[in-house]
């Protein structure tokens, strides 16, 4: 086989290259040749295209993400964005690491695969940190219920999510299940993982020292994933699905989990200098990723990297995304100890290269030279596009379909069937059939998971020290106003984690878009970045990192804006943690904030009418963080038995969920309008139970949040004044039938936890 040499480059400049068959434009592959002063080699090719893949390089959305670099400093923020993952402060010399990644395009593909490898590299970007993950969440779109797609594409992907987080032994505890005819052919996969550490363990993606050895450990690289996610998620998917179709990542969770182990013990040794998984783009990444950010100088021999196929080509080792995989930056006289750790843990590990001096990333192959680049330019200096944008043509006449019109439930009868369509929908369901694949419980610290409002962990096993985690994201109110959608969805995510009693740290997002080729696109892109950065502001939350998944569209049909917004809280002693359901009678029910009549994006419009039009809940980010302070108060306080956030379905859909949770049913007295009172989606609300009423209004005074007392827990039924008595039993009846309907009866899973079970603090 010949080699394309960078000698044998530099004096063929005509030879023709392909490089829109890459991915790369013309002038991209203009400035490639500027940059070398010559055609890049074959082998250099592939590493830019992969590198300068909207995937890797986020060239459509760097001029927007801006905004969140420019939030003002945050006293918990160790490491902001830039890194494979943010670090928190989250007391008593405990550090937390948690960002949420998207493996949207693979996973159409190939479900079981693209979803797995999804959390198999979401968990190694937080090993790189430092940290040992210790649980794992996930936020899942696809098209409608029924379609038959469908019914192929989603019980591979929770196979997929179960299947290696259960492997790993890694708690799934919580995220979103939501359904859409817009994700058709375009589902959304966003995995979230969260890592814990003391302070002085971080570690960074960094090749610093000259003479230090760069050694590749974990699996050997294989034809699985060349091009992978890294193609896949750079462009737009056509009525028969994507043009290129490269190979999806097969993975091994446990190979995963011997490496888990071993990082953390080569980490408990100090033998690492600098660490990157190889994920998207894999070596290409890996290599010009720590060149760019340490010295800036290194060099690999290609011929040591273990294979599992030999006749991959220089270039598609390079690109390879095989799993499992990792690169570090290790002393010359922690080498021998370095691998001793790896032989213990039964991890391939192979001296691969060394960092030089100078600002060159070199590689050979067979002794010949294939890549000489300056690594910058391949990691961080790729193309910055500020693309054309245009407000969505359709968009007045939407929000000025105002739902308020729409026909409303005349009868108490009425009303009550529209209470059970709505909580019987595929979004509002019970999703057991999703969280009965996944175990919650293992490791023994998770002390709140679905279907609690957030998943909650306890960190030190002597303080009790714990951490509160929600995944959220409403795509009909990004749809409506994406600068306020972006907005509302932080906001709940934000409220999910107050109503644990936790206080809210941080912020990590998955922005999930169309393609930004699409001037209406780029407009609701950039408004949900805008909404975003200024709502952090507002709230004084750090945005530490996240993952912009653009190309989310079938031919010119796009997904709704789809911004998934991750936060974490802390709890002091999470045995002071508020649960959702209702234990016990004779409490006091209460409704702490203000409802006013807001359907626009609401679940009772869509599932009732079809219907999508209006603007969506006013925010009031001044009122979400009295709410917050008066609920982490009423957790540390222990004034409240039960707290359930007011989102998607509005009241109707949290008193339903807070009954059911543990068969306690209730005697309510609604506003004058129960109609608006049960299927508003007011923000900045949330529902309480109490046996001390008087001192959660004394609280409630003290943050200015509005209280109001709506009737007391007992019995089997949701009595409603002005609806009728809901018998709990016809209640959970249309609750739990949906997703077996649609899906039928998932596969046992190992470990898995029967729905209800409730683990002790």
């Amino acid at each position: 086989m010949t080699v394309d040499t960078v000698e044998l480059a530099a004096t063929t400049p005509d030879v023709e290259q392909p490089h829109a068959e890459l991915g790369l434009k013309s002038d991209e592959y203009a400035r490639i040749r500027d940059i070398l002063g010559r055609r890049p080699t074959t082998a250099e090719l592939a590493m830019y295209s992969v590198m300068w893949s909207e995937h890797c390089s986020y060239k459509s959305s760097k001029v927007h993400l801006r905004r969140f670099g420019d939030l003002p400093p945050s006293e918990h923020l160790l490491v902001g964005i830039g890194e494979n993952a943010g670090v928190v402060d989250v007391g008593d010399g405990y550090a937390v690491t948690f960002k949420v990644e998207s493996h949207n395009h693979p996973s159409y593909i190939e479900p079981y695969q693209g979803a797995a490898t999804g959390v198999g590299g979401i968990v190694r970007d937080i090993l790189t940190m430092g940290a040992r993950p210790v649980a794992v969440m996930d936020s899942l779109r696809f098209g409608r219920a029924d379609a038959p797609d469908t019914a192929r594409v989603l019980p591979g992907v929770v196979a997929g999510v179960g299947g290696y987080g259960n492997c790993l032994g890694l708690p799934n505890i919580g995220g979103e299940l939501l359904f859409d005819e817009c994700y058709a052919g375009n589902p959304l996969v966003n995995a979230l993982c969260v890592g814990v550490m003391r302070h002085e363990d971080v570690r960074l993606a960094r090749a610093e020292g000259v003479g230090n050895k760069v050694v590749l450990f974990g699996a050997r690289t294989g034809g699985d994933g060349i091009g992978g996610v890294s193609v896949l998620a750079s462009e737009t998917f056509d009525a028969e699905g994507p043009a290129k179709r490269p190979s999806v990542q097969v993975g091994d969770p446990f190979t995963e989990k011997l490496l888990i182990e071993a990082c953390l013990e080569i980490f408990g040794q100090d033998l690492v200098t600098g660490i990157q998984d190889l994920g998207g783009a894999g070596l290409s990444c890996a290599t010009s990723e720590l060149a760019s950010a340490g010295t800036g100088g290194m060099h690999v021999d290609l011929d040591r990297v273990p294979l599992r196929d030999s006749t991959l080509t220089p270039a598609e080792i390079l690109m390879s995304e095989s799993q499992e995989r990792m690169c570090a930056i290790v002393e010359p006289g922690k080498v021998d100890a370095f691998l001793a750790v790896c032989r213990k843990w039964d991890v391939l590990a192979t001296v691969i290269g060394e960092v030089t001096a100078g600002d060159r990333l070199t590689v050979d192959w067979h002794g010949e030279r294939i890549v000489d680049v300056p690594p910058r330019t391949v990691a961080h200096e790729g193309p910055v596009y500020e693309r054309p944008m245009r407000r969505p043509a359709d968009l007045d006449g939407l929000q000025a379909d105002d739902p308020a019109a729409l026909p409303r439930p005349a009868t108490p009868e009425e009303l009550t069937a529209h209470w059970l369509a709505v909580v019987a929908s595929p979004d509002g369901a019970d999703k057991t059939w999703v969280t009965e694949q996944y175990d919650r419980y293992v490791r023994g610290n998770t002390v709140l998971a679905q279907p609690d409002d957030a998943g909650v962990v306890r960190i030190d096993e002597d303080s009790h020290r714990g951490i509160a985690l929600a995944l959220d994201g409403n795509a009909r109110y990004a749809r409506l106003d994406p600068y306020a959608g972006a907005q509302l969805n932080l906001a709940e995510a934000y409220r999910n984690v107050a109503v644990t009693g936790a206080r809210p740290l941080a912020v990590t997002n998955c922005l999930n878009f169309g393609s930004p080729e699409e001037p209406e696109v780029m407009w609701q892109f950039a408004e949900a970045v805008r909404g975003l950065a200024d709502a952090c502001r507002d709230l004084g939350l750090p945005v530490t990192g996240g993952n912009v998944s653009l190309y989310n569209q079938t031919g010119d049909v796009a997904i709704n804006p789809t911004p998934v917004i991750g936060v974490l809280g802390v709890h002091d002693d999470v045995r002071d943690r508020v649960p959702t359901g209702w234990r016990a009678a004779g409490e006091t029910v209460l409704l702490l904030g203000e409802t006013r009549p807001e359907f626009g994006g609401s679940a009772w419009a869509s599932v009732v009418h079809g219907h999508l039009g209006g603007r969506p809940p006013a925010v009031d980010l001044a009122a979400e963080r009295a709410l917050g302070r008066l609920l982490g108060a009423l957790g540390r306080e222990g004034l409240v038995t039960s707290a359930h956030d007011l989102a998607d379905g509005g009241l109707a859909q949290a008193l339903a969920e807070s009954a059911l949770r543990y068969g306690t049913g209730a005697t309510l007295r609604l506003a004058a309008d129960p109609f608006t009172a049960l299927f508003s989606e007011s923000g900045a609300r949330a529902l309480v139970t109490t046996t001390d009423p008087e001192a959660v209004r004394t609280t409630a005074e003290w943050a200015g949040v509005a209280v109001t007392e709506l009737g007391t827990t007992g019995g089997d039924v949701l009595a409603v004044d002005g609806v009728g008595e809901l018998p709990l039993a016809e209640l959970r009846a249309v609750w739990t039938a949906t997703l077996p309907a649609l899906f039928g009866s998932p596969e046992a899973t190992v470990g898995a936890v029967p729905a209800g079970t409730v683990p002790t603090s």
